[in-house]
C-alpha cells in the first residue's frame, strides 16, 4: 500500500460522506471504488472511526487555507464574505454534495469523541474566522449594520449550514442562493 492509495481512500471516502453522509457508506463502498480488497483499506484505516479522524484532519486544514487565501486577496470584510459564500456554495456540486462537517454533524452519534471534538474546533475556527471578518466590517464599512461580530459570526455560519442542508435536500443551488441573499444583500 502506498500514500497514493491512502490519498485515494481519502478523496473517496469524503466524496461518498459528503453525498450520502458518514452512514451511508462502507468500507465495501470503498473498495469498489478504490479497486482494492475490503481488508485492505484496514492497513490505512483500521477502523472508520481512524478515517473519519483522518477525514476531518484533512478538510479542517484545507478550509483553513481556504480562508487564508480568501482573507489574502480580499481586502474588504464584504469581499471576505462573499468569498467564504463561494467556498460553501462550491461545496455543494450542483446540490448533490455538503460540506465535509455539516455531513459528519448528521452522524454526531455514529461518530468518535475524538471526531465530534474535531468538528467542534472546526466550527470553532469558522466562527473566529467570521468574527474577524464581521470586525473588520465595523471599521471598512463593507458590510452594513454590524454591530455584535461575535454574534454575527455565529448567526452566519449557522445560515451557511442550514443553507447547505435545505440546497442538499432539494438539490439546487438556488435554495442556496436565495438563503444567502440576506447576507450578500448587506455587502
Amino acid at each position: 500500500m502506498t500514500a497514493d492509495t491512502k490519498t485515494a481512500l481519502l478523496d473517496s471516502a469524503e466524496t461518498i460522506a459528503r453525498a450520502r453522509g458518514f452512514d451511508g457508506f462502507s468500507y465495501a463502498d470503498l473498495a469498489d471504488d478504490v479497486g482494492i480488497r475490503k481488508a485492505s483499506i484496514h492497513y490505512h484505516f483500521p477502523t472508520k472511526a481512524t478515517l473519519s479522524a483522518a477525514l476531518m484532519d484533512r478538510y479542517a486544514t484545507a478550509i483553513a487555507a481556504a480562508c487564508a487565501d480568501i482573507k489574502a486577496t480580499n481586502a474588504t470584510a464584504a469581499g471576505q464574505l462573499q468569498g467564504v459564500i463561494s467556498l460553501y456554495r462550491d461545496a455543494l456540486k450542483d446540490g448533490q454534495s455538503l460540506c465535509l462537517c455539516v455531513s459528519l454533524t448528521i452522524s454526531h452519534q455514529s461518530l468518535s469523541a475524538e471526531v465530534n471534538a474535531q468538528i467542534g474546533k472546526f466550527r470553532a475556527m469558522m466562527v473566529e474566522w467570521l468574527e474577524e471578518v464581521f470586525t473588520l466590517a465595523q471599521s471598512d464599512t463593507s458590510i452594513s449594520g454590524v454591530t455584535h461580530p461575535a454574534l454575527e459570526a455565529r448567526a452566519c455560519l449557522a445560515l451557511l449550514e442550514g443553507a447547505h442542508l435545505a440546497a442538499r435536500a432539494e438539490e439546487s443551488l438556488t435554495v442556496f442562493d436565495s438563503a444567502v441573499a440576506v447576507l450578500k444583500a448587506r455587502c
